[in-house]
């Protein structure tokens, strides 16, 4: 599934990248959407921080804040990877439906 050594990776890590890598292209969830997901309510960050170390693996693009913001500081090509799968992102956010 993943291209690092299992070991390598905390069970929440696998838990969380293996949800990411089910999402459809167009699927948008939240960091805290995901954390409840995979069983730590309240580990947003945490899907955050997981991002930031594995997310080249998965479609990281799909996951924002809960406002809808995309990552501070990639925001040009999350948007271009979102528009891209039909959706609509508008002054640096999802337009959550």
């Amino acid at each position: 599934m993943f291209s690092m050594a299992d070991s390598e990776l905390t069970g929440f890590e696998t838990k969380v990248l293996a949800m990411i890598g089910a999402l459809q292209p167009g699927d948008i969830v939240t960091y805290g959407e995901v954390a409840a997901e995979v069983g730590k309510p309240g580990a947003a960050r945490a899907v955050g921080s997981t991002l930031r170390r594995h997310g080249s693996e998965v479609p990281w693009w799909r996951v924002v804040a809960a406002n809808g913001r995309l990552v501070p500081g990639g925001e040009q090509r999350q948007t271009a990877k979102l528009k891209a799968e039909g959706v609509l992102v508008r002054n640096g956010r999802v337009v959550m439906r």
